[in-house]
């Protein structure tokens, strides 16, 4: 390559910046002295931060925006985006929150169903933490440092690289960014056998809100413990994690199978429910409930998706064994590798090269609205009926069935914030999606939803309604503006945490009493609160 060519993006780059500069007003030209204050000069924070003015600012803000309900012309913008690729601008950042009474969101993958971590109705700014990606892989040890910029492809595409028999247990959708998913739980189809993402976390890095930088030793155990699920953004912002791998098998075997209500959806459901959380702990089959036309009639599709680790041979075994109702054959099943099973999970084609996994930008993005259950009883097959003919009624919606058990019963709830363990059979992710614009449409799909969510109430969790935190719902409640009480918090609180929601409030009033990191669902400070726990 030549010298010229080679300077050809910085000098771009220069001229870009400079751009912004000579137009940015006397406020901008503040804000930007005030985190180059705080900022270290051999880490430039000019470099990272667009102002509304700037030309890059619009692809920035909108290049992480997952859900097209929260990009439009009248959803709030933040002040300037902060797109760190150094520590210091992250403490800068904060810094210079404080002194501008801003509040930042944090955004690591921007696949918060609700828009909370790039949106807020009050005045805010946005770290944006795709630059900090890395990925470093130590297989003395089985561990791996990752960044919360990362995204799950990509951490699993780095594992890959460098290992055949090592995974780790973290979601299906390789998209997502690592930080918010670790941090609110982070589920995938290897949870029966090892857990959850936050039950294999052995370290974390941490900016404070005193923009001290802290790791395990350093922030004691009780904020350790809170971060891993219990939604890092209300306590600081994590740069990186330290995670345990762990063994996969050469092989493992997948399969996809259909069934309609015409091949017996309803009596295969029903079965399900009592076998899919009892089965081997390496066998997960996630069911995707949806109305459907075939031959000009309505009808429910049941797509039953699986994941074993172990050979095609052993798979049979076992569904014979546990569930022969399903008729499983050795034709339906295929054998791969365990990172090529991660694309067959997010329908790539059979042979489709890892490399993908390192595309951050997947399938075209859409306008959609999640909701989450949790199943503690197997529903009747005459309440299955009801249920199918309730979504056939309301068109265009889903329901995933996601099965628990195995060492998901054996964590206690209290080992980390996310509580959902032992009595529950399953999970319910509720999902409606479109692509045509307005508000009157969002509205009447939002209404869907919300009617399938009220009639499934008689069939799940009670007191509370358990939500998953990483399926982000603001329906279930929210904090008022500025200091949420406790008692506003817990509406939602412990829909999320259960109990743990009391303990999430104490570490939060240790290690940020004055609620610098604060949004619509973050746990409340009682040290900036008129409310204590006791006085409720």
């Amino acid at each position: 390559m030549s010298t010229t060519s080679s300077i050809q993006p910085f000098v771009s780059i220069f001229l870009l910046h400079l751009l912004t500069m000579a137009t940015s007003d006397p406020l901008q030209d503040t804000y930007l002295q005030c985190l180059t204050l705080y900022s270290e000069p051999s880490h430039p924070i000019s470099t990272v931060t667009y102002f509304p003015n700037s030309p890059s600012y619009p692809p920035i803000l909108e290049s992480y925006i997952r859900n097209l309900r929260f990009n439009s012309t009248t959803t709030p913008k933040p002040s300037f985006i902060v797109a760190p690729t150094h520590v210091s601008h992250i403490q800068a950042s904060i810094k210079c929150g404080k002194r501008f009474g801003l509040e930042i969101r944090i955004r690591s993958g921007g696949h918060d169903y609700d828009g909370l971590s790039y949106v807020s109705e009050v005045q805010f700014i946005i770290l944006d933490m795709f630059m900090l990606r890395s990925v470093v892989v130590d297989l003395e040890d089985e561990s791996v440092w990752v960044d919360s910029g990362s995204t799950i492809g990509e951490l699993y595409h780095g594992i890959a690289q460098k290992s055949k028999i090592l995974g780790f247990p973290a979601g299906v959708c390789p998209t997502v960014g690592v930080g918010g998913h670790f941090s609110g739980g982070g589920y995938g189809n290897m949870m029966r056998r090892f857990g959850l993402s936050v039950d294999n976390i052995l370290d974390a890095i941490i900016v404070d809100a005193e923009g001290r930088v802290l790791d395990r030793k350093s922030m004691g155990e009780d904020l350790f413990w809170a971060i891993r699920g219990g939604g890092g953004a209300s306590f600081g912002v994590i740069v990186s994690w330290k995670i345990k791998l762990v063994p996969v098998p050469e092989v493992v075997t997948v399969f996809r199978v259909e069934k309609t209500l015409e091949q017996s959806a309803t009596d295969i459901v029903h079965q399900w429910q009592y076998v899919a959380h009892k089965m081997h702990d390496g066998l997960f089959i996630r069911v995707v409930v949806s109305p459907v036309k075939r031959k000009g009639q309505m009808t429910i599709r049941a797509k039953f998706n699986a994941l074993f680790l172990g050979n095609s041979e052993q798979l049979l075994d076992v569904m014979n064994q546990s569930f022969p109702e399903f008729g499983l054959t050795g034709e339906q099943c295929m054998e791969m590798s365990w990172i090529d099973s991660v694309l067959f999970w997010y329908n790539y084609p059979v042979g489709t090269s890892v490399e993908v996994l390192l595309q951050r930008h997947g399938s075209a993005e859409k306008f959609l609205k999640r909701k989450s259950d949790y199943v503690q009883q197997p529903i009747s097959k005459v309440d299955l009926e009801g249920m199918w003919k309730k979504m056939m009624e309301l068109g265009k919606i889903a329901l995933t069935f996601n099965p628990y058990g195995g060492k998901m019963s054996e964590i206690s709830e209290v080992e980390t914030p996310f509580p959902h363990r032992a009595g529950n059979i399953y999970k319910i992710q509720y999902s409606v999606s479109w692509k045509e614009e307005g508000e009157d449409v969002a509205n009447r799909y939002l209404d869907v939803i919300r009617r399938l969510y009220d009639y499934m109430t008689p069939y799940v969790s009670k007191s509370p309604r358990s939500s998953y935190l990483n399926y982000r719902d603001v329906d279930i409640g929210v904090n008022g503006a500025g200091n949420a009480t406790y008692a506003e918090a817990r509406i939602w609180g412990e829909k999320y945490f259960k109990g743990n929601f009391d303990r999430l409030v104490e570490v939060k009033t240790m290690v940020d009493p004055n609620n610098f990191y604060r949004y619509e669902q973050s746990i409340p400070s009682l040290a900036s609160s008129t409310t204590s726990i006791m006085s409720e």
